[in-house]
């Protein structure tokens, strides 16, 4: 079984040390839908938990066994797709408390919903990824890179802020970070930053001036600011003052698995505020460990960019790696009060199905190309051994 997994082995450890210690939180912290919200059971809860990774990880699996050459051409036949699909969930006109809430997509088959949104960003960093590993052989006119390049972008951005600010937010500026790590003129990526600032003012206006008309989570978005600046009661501040509550209780040590008092208090507690509920019950020392374990895939990832010799290799790890990253510490952050509530899950330890799929699938690209670099490292290793050499001259 371990000869069929390639590529990098600390990387797939650490992978499957999050989704073994994702259990324990989940359980406990389902307990909050089972006996507050009265939906379901505890064990119902984790064997779904337990199915979605399982789904997961094949699909990690089966992707890295792809060569990752392969996923220009699939990100520029998906590109397409997943248009139409945010365009399809965006018609959906789904309302919740009077905010756009158009995220889900339902399958009737199978009676799951599918976030559309999570897997528009895994094509869009592998298409950007794909795009800007061109600019080595030569820097594009700014019309044609606004059309081939930048157009897409905004398009699927503008698809998804409407109804998941935070998410279309992380994902322009990972694209931004693509774009100045691959070379992309700097007085060409201020003009682009200047027509987001635009967009995003235009739609603020649109917004004010047709607000029956038009859905909005605006308002939404600047009560979950100010509370954080302010500090006032709302929404958003009783789950941070239920969350920094179980933190503190959770001390050093913690009180232990399953022993979760705020669970039963604290709204998403398995889900956005995950990670309240495992300082609690694992104390200092567990949230800690979980951040340093993060630090560890972070420090895997710029591993694998580094030693692979193909330029679309590196931006795609750096692409694909570093915003699971980014939504991970923005989830923390939240738990901390250092960042106002946005939503983002914890990756591999929150439960929820495509948001989990979707990172088993963005590692598994990553795997994919670390693949690639032990081969290389094996053929140059054979190259240089002294005994081929000799071998070879006899």
């Amino acid at each position: 079984m371990l000869q069929a997994l390639r590529g990098d082995k600390v990387l797939w450890g650490i992978l499957a040390l999050l989704a073994v210690f994702s259990f324990l939180p989940v359980f406990s912290a389902s307990s909050n839908l089972v006996y507050v919200v009265g939906k379901g059971t505890p064990w119902g809860y984790l064997i779904k938990h337990f199915v979605i990774l399982a789904i997961g990880f094949v699909l990690m699996f089966s992707v890295h066994r792809i060569p990752f050459q392969y996923f220009k051409g699939i990100s520029i036949l998906m590109l397409p797709v997943v248009v139409l699909l945010l365009i399809y969930t965006a018609s959906q006109g789904t309302v919740i408390a009077g905010a756009n809430a158009s995220r889900w997509i339902r399958i009737p088959i199978i009676g799951l919903s599918f976030q559309t949104s999570t897997l528009a960003s895994v094509v869009l960093m592998i298409y950007s990824a794909t795009y800007l590993s061109k600019l080595k052989e030569a820097i594009p006119t700014f019309k044609s890179s606004l059309l081939r390049f930048w157009l897409p972008v905004f398009v699927v951005v503008l698809l998804i802020f409407p109804s998941n600010l935070s998410t279309a937010a992380l994902l322009f500026s990972m694209v931004l970070m693509l774009a100045f790590l691959a070379g992309y003129p700097l007085r060409y990526l201020f003009t682009i930053i200047g027509a987001g600032v635009v967009a995003v003012f235009l739609f603020f206006l649109l917004v004010k001036a047709f607000p029956g008309a038009f859905p909005n989570r605006v308002d939404t978005w600047m009560n979950r600011i100010e509370n954080f600046r302010s500090g006032e009661s709302g929404d958003g501040n009783y789950q941070v003052a239920r969350a920094k509550t179980a933190i503190v209780s959770g001390k050093i040590f913690g009180l232990g698995a399953g022993k979760s008092r705020m669970k039963n208090f604290l709204p998403q507690s398995s889900s956005d505020f995950i990670y309240a509920i495992i300082v609690e019950e694992f104390g200092l020392l567990g949230g800690v460990g979980l951040i340093l374990l993060y630090l560890l895939l972070l420090y895997r990832v710029v591993v694998i960019s580094y030693k692979t010799s193909s330029t679309f290799g590196k931006l795609t790890v750096i692409g694909l790696g570093i915003p699971i990253l980014f939504q991970a510490f923005i989830n923390i952050g939240v738990a901390l009060q250092v960042l106002p509530v946005t939503g983002q899950n914890l990756p591999m330890i929150s439960s929820g199905g495509t948001s989990a799929w979707m990172t088993c699938i963005a590692m598994g690209v990553i795997l994919s190309v670390s693949a690639k670099v032990e081969v290389e490292e094996k053929l140059d290793f054979d190259e240089n051994n002294p005994l081929n050499v000799l071998s070879e001259s006899i």
